[in-house]
């Protein structure tokens, strides 16, 4: 596996001041494809900001926005059939792991956005403990269990659940009923379920001992990043406009990502009230002022999190018996 030097990272540093304007005049239309970790929604909308507003064309860039398919972005990523990716922090590192070549290059997400979520009228459950004895609307990962016990268990429960698989149906059957409780995404199916009228409570995670974690990433592989370096520069600081731009112009900003995906984005109130939660919650730009930049300490608690709980499997499919050099599964160097 390909991994990128400390010399080439410092090399890569010193030439990042420039890349703008070396990019212009020696990487002019280069083609980067680009593919989604979902279905289109607002955490992808400093992508399409910066393909329509110009951004990646100023750069040098011609960048194709793949579809969702049913092949992974990490997979796309690391066998060379897309340049970047979208992907969760839980991808980046179950399947680095393993074997595949990645690497992290922009923080989507500047914390954790999940949430345990189960409907308002349910008395009974007022901190995580009182899951114990549930059943939980599950989405098919070992990431799952581990992280709901070590929840259940930082409040004093047992970490004993019953869990049924269910996918996005989870969602309509916490509704229903059918289930206890289940995760989601608060600045989306939580917005989503707001407008909807559904009266819902959560836990967050990083409240009840799961370390906080940036929850999407952009990643490329080490094999692009290196035979690529400034153009991935290029990509990387032009995409991070993109997302400036969401949010200083959010409005504007929402309705370009309608504009682009009228088939798949129908519902404009809830691009509205998601891009609002992203924002006011600091999540696209931290409190700081984070934008796109990977916090060194959250990345190395979560994938030691993940480590110690056995999430981090080889190529074979056994957990790791030694901690992964954890500073290789990620780098701010492409922000310039």
């Amino acid at each position: 596996m390909i991994d990128i030097t400390r010399r080439q990272a410092l090399l890569l540093a010193a030439s990042l001041p420039f890349a703008g304007a070396a990019t212009r005049t020696r990487a002019a239309s280069q083609k980067i494809t680009v593919a989604l970790d979902w279905t289109v929604n607002t955490n992808h909308i400093g992508l399409f900001v910066a393909r329509d507003k110009g951004f990646y064309r100023d750069a040098g860039l011609e960048v194709e926005i793949l579809p969702y398919g049913d092949t992974g972005s990490g997979t796309l990523v690391a066998s060379g059939n897309a340049d970047f990716g979208i992907s969760g922090s839980l991808g980046l590192f179950t399947q680095k792991s393993a074997g595949a070549d990645l690497k992290a290059v922009y923080a989507v997400v500047q914390s954790e956005t999940g949430r345990v979520v189960f409907n308002a009228d349910r008395t009974a459950i007022q901190s995580p403990k009182n899951l114990d004895g549930l059943t939980y609307g599950g989405f098919g990962s070992a990431w799952e269990n581990a992280l709901l016990q070590t929840i259940i268990r930082h409040d004093g429960g047992k970490g004993d659940f019953s869990t049924v698989t269910l996918g996005t149906s989870a969602y309509d059957a916490l509704a229903n009923g059918a289930v206890d409780f289940t995760l989601e995404v608060s600045t989306w199916e939580g917005v989503e379920a707001e407008l909807k009228g559904l009266k819902q409570r959560s836990f967050r995670y990083a409240d009840y001992g799961v370390p906080d974690e940036h929850t999407a990433l952009i990643v490329s592989s080490n094999a692009y990043l290196v035979a690529n370096p400034k153009a991935a520069a290029a990509f990387v600081q032009a995409t991070r406009r993109g997302y400036e731009f969401a949010v200083d112009q959010a409005k504007e900003a929402g309705d370009l990502l309608i504009a682009a995906n009228k088939d798949t984005l129908t519902n404009p109130a809830l691009i509205d009230a998601s891009l609002k939660a992203l924002n006011d919650g600091h999540f696209l730009k931290s409190a700081n002022g984070a934008i796109g930049t990977m916090d060194k300490a959250k990345m190395e608690a979560m994938g030691g999190y993940l480590f110690a709980s056995g999430i981090l499997l080889d190529g074979n499919g056994k957990a790791l018996k030694d901690k992964p050099d954890l500073a290789a599964y990620f780098t701010n160097e492409f922000l310039g």
